[in-house]
């Protein structure tokens, strides 16, 4: 989303709303953005962007990433990387491959067979290889990348770190990757994983304070005693610097001038302001990223009504402002983005409820607001008599090592957050022009309401940023047509999806088990496959513009040359 723990930074939209516009010059602009800024606070490597599949719905990290479909995942990853690129900061894919969930993330085995590994996980990698083959020469896969950021879990049995298979023989001889490939943050486990394909360790004690590490003087040790050659060393230290010259690092980029563990100290924070005009951007973004579900009888775009009551706390601003709780890890407001070390520090943060105030003044609208949650029976008088009724229901996730209300990272349920169901459900009843707006950091299950007669209408932002709700006003009222189309696909229940995150199991070393016995079968292709219908399918979204076809013809158009058999 930006710049981690920095102050004078934007809060991008996130990811999954990237793929929601299937804009490859959004993708672009905002990856150009997001360099811009990381170069201008000094940073050296952007980690990002998120690579993992939407297998599991409830997916505590799926948000950071693209989607479900593996070109799509390839699309938005290659443009969001040259963007960054193209402003002289390396990019770092993450998290290769196979880390869906957050719960036992360094005790579970992703187990996934071959056919799988290449032709679903490894794909999306594939499609930046392809896309930018001809532009780039020191990155992954020879295209886009500059470091590949590895996981805690380990692949059939193996640590990622230090899996052979994964790195040597898929990545560096198979896909022909060129970058380094630097752990994740304690996910080394021993020196030999330097001779298994492991360029950098991060952040290079064994464990934070620890004052050990696996490479530096181990590493040596273990050329000294002929464990590790020294060829490999020397190609570990290549791969590194290769990726700062290739971005141009060596010559005039900005020293690191923020503290990001005391944003407050005056000698190591500038407070450098890298946000530039982004905010036009990110409310670029979140209005072409807001998908329109439902619609009936063109009740949208609003034209000035007289009446409107904005029902549920995610209409309104966090009591505890925009970074009351850290990393975002939080329900408290408006919910704009996800949580954990993906996130970033917000500026500021419109809500709904003050953009459609804003609108309101200028049209003449009387505005109510009813923002508790659970008294349905206060949300159902605000919104009866009015000419609409707009209720805000959420769903949120983030890294593990955040738990909110009982959700380690992974959603523990795809149902609406803080009685949302039970909130449409009362609206409706009093309402019958109820339109629900969904801020959800993947898919929600919407069947307890969404055939009520009363609901007329079904509006998705997702993770639309820090204009949440002025980029939500550009398509309510019209000023923008709505483009988005769902990245993954909607279930009408939990039941429908063919993984979920495993729950239980043990806290040591290959205790948990997750089985990829999906196959290929991700998302839409397990609905197809099995003939599930969707309530709402992949790539789906509606507009406000319609098309008639009338006196439609076929006409034979070939020779008898060519005449097909």
């Amino acid at each position: 989303l930006g710049v981690r723990l920095a102050d004078y930074v934007t809060a991008f939209p996130a990811g999954i709303n990237t793929a929601a516009t299937f804009d490859r010059h959004l993708m672009r602009r905002r990856g150009e953005a997001m360099g811009k800024e990381f170069r201008g606070k000094g940073v050296h490597v952007a980690l990002g962007p998120a690579m993992n599949l939407a297998r599991a719905p409830e997916g505590g990290r799926l948000w950071e990433s693209f989607g479900g479909d593996p070109y799509l995942q390839g699309e938005a990853a290659y443009e969001t990387i040259r963007g960054i690129q193209n402003e002289g900061v390396q990019a770092c894919a993450k998290h290769y491959l196979n880390n869906e969930q957050e719960r036992f993330r360094t005790t579970s085995s992703s187990n996934v067979d071959d056919s799988n590994m290449k032709c679903t996980f490894i794909l999306s990698y594939e499609a930046c290889r392809l896309e930018s083959r001809q532009s780039c020469a020191l990155t992954l896969l020879r295209a886009a990348y500059d470091a590949n950021i590895m996981l805690w879990v380990s692949v059939n049995g193996t640590w990622a770190c230090e899996n052979p298979k994964l790195l040597n023989d898929l990545l560096k001889r198979e896909l022909g990757f060129e970058g380094y490939v630097m752990s994740d943050w304690q996910a080394t486990h021993s020196t030999d994983s330097a001779n298994q394909g492991l360029d950098m360790t991060m952040p290079g004690d064994v464990y934070f304070g620890s004052k050990t590490s696996y490479f530096g003087p181990a590493l040596v040790s273990s050329v000294n005693s002929g464990s590790t050659k020294q060829a490999r060393v020397d190609d570990m230290a290549e791969r590194i610097v290769a990726a700062w010259l290739y971005t141009g690092q060596d010559k005039d980029f900005p020293a690191v001038n923020f503290n990001a563990f005391d944003n407050n100290d005056p000698a190591t924070n500038e407070h450098v302001d890298v946000q530039d005009d982004h905010y036009q951007l990110v409310r670029e973004i979140g209005a072409a990223s807001t998908v329109l579900l439902k619609n009936v009888d063109g009740v949208l775009p609003l034209k000035k009504p007289r009446s409107i009551a904005l029902i549920g706390s995610d209409a309104g601003p966090p009591l505890r402002g925009p970074n009351g709780y850290n990393d975002r890890g939080g329900t408290d407001g408006t919910l704009a983005v996800g949580w954990g070390s993906g996130t970033t520090e917000f500026p500021y943060l419109i809500s709904p409820l003050e953009a459609i105030q804003a609108r309101a003044r200028k049209d003449r609208t009387t505005v109510s607001w009813w923002l508790h949650d659970f008294d349905t029976a206060g949300a159902a008088s605000t919104a009866a008599h009015k000419d609409v009724a707009l209720v805000f229901v959420k769903s949120d996730s983030g890294e593990g090592y955040i738990t909110v209300d009982g959700n380690e990272g992974d959603r523990n349920n795809l149902t609406a957050w803080s009685n949302g169901d039970a909130l449409v459900q009362a609206v409706a009843s009093s309402n019958r022009n109820t339109i629900v707006v969904v801020h959800s950091v993947g898919p929600m299950i919407v069947d307890a309401w969404v055939d009520h007669p009363n609901v007329t209408a079904v509006v998705w932002p997702g993770m639309p940023g820090q204009e949440s709700g002025n980029s939500l006003v550009d398509v309510l009222y019209g000023d923008v047509n709505p483009s988005g189309r769902l990245p993954y696909t909607i279930g009408k229940k939990a039941g429908d999806y063919p993984a979920h995150v495993v729950y239980n199991g043990g806290n040591n070393p290959n205790d948990v088990q997750i089985p990829y016995s999906e196959g290929l079968l991700l998302d839409y292709r397990w609905f197809e496959a099995h003939d599930i219908e969707p309530r709402y399918a992949f790539g789906y979204g509606l507009s406000y513009t319609n098309f008639t076809y009338s006196d439609i013809q076929i006409v034979k158009n070939y020779d008898s040359a060519s005449k097909p058999e």
